[in-house]
Order: C-alpha cells, then sequence, then structure tokens
C-alpha cells in the first residue's frame, strides 16, 4: 500500500516554480516546497494515508500546487507511521515539527499556517488542541480537507454501503484506526478531535466531498468548532470524493479547490499579521 501510494511522485510530477529540498533534521524529517517569490509565512502540511501510509512524497503536487498557489513555503512532514510508531508518535512529531518552525527556523506563530488531509486534517486538529493545551502561541489558521475526526468510525456516512465512496473503505479505515490506536480509546480527544474541546482555536477551512464516507466528519466538527466559537468556513463539494484536491492536476474542481485554499490561506495571514 505504501509502494502504491508512493508512485504518485511518478503520475503527478511537481511544477519547476517549486524548489523540492528535504530536511533531515535530528528531530524533525520532511520536505521544504518553495515557489518562486514566497511570502515570508510557512505552511505545514500534515499529509493523510489513514496514519499508516503517505509521505511527502506521496502529497508533493498537492502540497506543492497550494503551496505555489497561496505563495508561501510548505514544509511537508514526514511523521512516523502505524502499526510500527502507534499513537501518539504521529502527534508527537507534528508539535516537534510546529516548534522546529519557530524556534530553529525563527517563524512567528502568526506567519504559519496548518493544513492536511484527511488522517493529515485530523492531525492538524489535534495538533491545535495539543498547542492550546500547552500554552503556546497558535497558528493563523488551520485548513482541514476531508478531515478523519472520528476514529470509532461510528458517523452515518461511514457506515458500510452508506456512501459510493470508491476512495475509502470503511472497514479498511476501520483496521488503520486499529493499528495507530491499539487498545487504546479510539475517542481519545487528541486522536479522534471531534471529541475535543476546541474553543480558543484559531479560524478553519473546512473542505469535504458531498460523494464520500468522511462527509459526516467533516460535517460534524464543522458544527462542533462553530459552537465552540471558532470562525469556521465549510465547503462541501457536490459529487467530490474523498480528498479531490489530490487529483487536481487531472480535476478541474480540485484545482478550483486549491485555489480556494489559497485565498483563505492569503487573508487568514493578513487578518493574523494585523492583530
Amino acid at each position: 500500500m505504501r509502494a502504491q501510494y508512493e508512485r504518485a511522485t511518478e503520475a503527478f510530477p511537481v511544477s519547476d516554480a517549486v524548489q523540492v529540498k528535504a530536511v533531515a533534521a535530528r528531530t524533525v524529517r520532511g520536505e521544504w516546497l518553495t515557489p518562486d517569490g514566497a511570502a515570508d509565512a510557512v505552511m505545514l502540511y500534515l499529509h493523510g494515508g489513514g496514519y499508516v501510509i503517505g509521505s511527502p512524497r506521496s502529497h508533493r503536487h498537492l502540497a506543492a500546487a497550494i503551496s505555489l498557489a497561496a505563495g508561501v513555503r510548505t514544509f511537508t512532514l514526514d511523521y512516523r507511521l502505524a502499526p510500527e510508531h502507534p499513537h501518539p508518535a504521529a502527534l508527537d512529531d507534528a508539535i516537534a515539527a510546529y516548534r522546529w518552525l519557530r524556534t530553529r527556523n525563527h517563524v512567528p506563530a502568526q506567519r504559519i499556517v496548518i493544513a492536511g488531509d484527511s488522517a493529515g486534517g485530523g492531525l492538524a486538529l489535534a495538533l491545535l488542541v495539543a498547542l492550546r493545551d500547552a500554552g503556546e502561541a497558535l497558528p493563523a489558521s488551520a485548513v482541514l480537507l476531508s478531515p478523519w475526526v472520528d476514529l470509532s468510525c461510528n458517523l452515518p456516512s461511514c457506515q458500510p454501503g452508506a456512501v459510493p465512496d470508491p476512495v475509502i473503505d470503511p472497514q479498511v479505515i476501520r483496521a488503520m484506526a486499529r493499528a495507530y490506536m491499539g487498545r487504546r480509546n479510539l475517542r481519545q480527544p487528541r486522536a479522534s478531535p471531534l471529541f475535543a474541546d476546541l474553543r480558543g482555536l484559531p479560524q478553519l477551512l473546512v473542505q469535504a466531498g458531498g460523494a464520500e464516507s468522511l462527509l459526516d466528519d467533516a460535517l460534524q466538527i464543522a458544527m462542533a468548532a462553530s459552537r465552540a466559537g471558532v470562525h469556521t468556513t465549510l465547503e462541501v463539494w457536490p459529487r467530490m470524493i474523498h480528498v479531490w484536491q489530490w487529483y487536481a492536476p487531472i480535476l478541474d474542481d480540485g484545482r478550483v479547490a486549491i485555489k480556494r485554499i489559497a485565498e483563505f490561506t492569503r487573508d487568514a495571514l493578513t487578518r493574523s499579521e494585523a492583530v
């Protein structure tokens, strides 16, 4: 499964306008994606793959497209994967990456945007909660693409046969959840942020496809965040599948969604800088 995902680097090459540089620091591994003329801001991108598969390479084309459209540098984190490294390894790595950006790269919190797709979307939200609980300065915003925020997979759209989703198999992601969590509670808030206290988080953009198994994850987290007083923008794209933005090289709606992400990111950075 991991090898198959990695083939995206062959199918979807990155624009020549984006420089790619690998990072292998003591506590952080990943890739810098730097578009020509990038602003002095950083997106921390957390890839999807059910905490079991995926890497900066499998999502390089997506992160690079967002980076280029938004005009910011992007650091795509190569966090540890389950089952070799179960929870909270991925979250620990995300926290370490955020602190590395701020301390070693001297990026102010208000010039950082967190983004992630699927499991990476849930991880992005868990990261925000962990940072808030630790009393750390929070980033300008977060972008959640088809986020997986309930690892118990109990929401209606995630039931077998509920949605004709060609990407997400509810039985497979249940197995991925167990690989990541082991015997731990699947509803633990730092793994399933749908059950976390979301108060005090920065503004969110949530994008979800109308024909995906994790649609209800997106709907429920958007409502929960709004109830907690978080400024939340929810976009449901009719007929779109799970993380359709990943297919932007061959899908018009993917490119339009990335344009919306870029607009949100620039606006959030402008607002944060003005505060």
